[in-house]
């Protein structure tokens, strides 16, 4: 299963986050990682209006990360995803409360969930056990520690 999430729409439906709030898209990125790592999907999130030198496609562990650049918007940036996607469409279940983007994704037959309904399932899937093993780290992947490499090789170059 694929989930594409608005992520500004539905950070207002999770108790303790608040779009006012400096890290509201940190503490949603980590609720989804771990919602991804325990339901075994795939997760994209996207956020409007990227902080400068941000804005881009991003991996977040398992989870990849969207941020639309300034003059653009998250809904197109799904919509887009969805264009690409043809027919496999209907693999994806799009997640926001936009009118816009539902209607879009219902027509290329992608599932959808308003974002209050996701909100229940993001935190139903908390568990005490699931919280706690969110405390302890991922053992990193074979992919991301020669990233972290080639990172650190790169700064001891300059």
């Amino acid at each position: 299963m694929i989930y594409l999430i608005d992520g500004h729409n539905l950070i207002p439906h999770l108790p303790g986050l608040n779009l006012a709030q400096i890290e509201d898209e940190n503490r949603l990125i980590a609720l989804l990682q771990n919602f991804a790592r325990q339901r075994r999907c795939t997760v994209e999130v996207f956020f409007d209006k990227a902080p400068p030198g941000r804005a881009g496609k991003h991996r977040a562990r398992n989870i990849t990360v969207h941020w639309v650049e300034e003059g653009k918007t998250a809904d197109s940036a799904i919509i887009a995803v969805l264009q690409r996607l043809g027919k496999r469409a209907v693999e994806v279940t799009v997640v926001t409360s936009d009118r816009q983007i539902l209607a879009e994704a219902r027509t290329r037959r992608a599932k959808t969930l308003s974002s209050d309904e996701f909100a229940r399932q993001l935190l139903s899937a908390r568990t005490p056990a699931a919280s706690a093993g969110a405390e302890k780290p991922d053992k990193p992947s074979e992919d991301e520690v020669e990233e972290f490499l080639n990172l650190f090789r790169k700064k001891k170059d300059k």
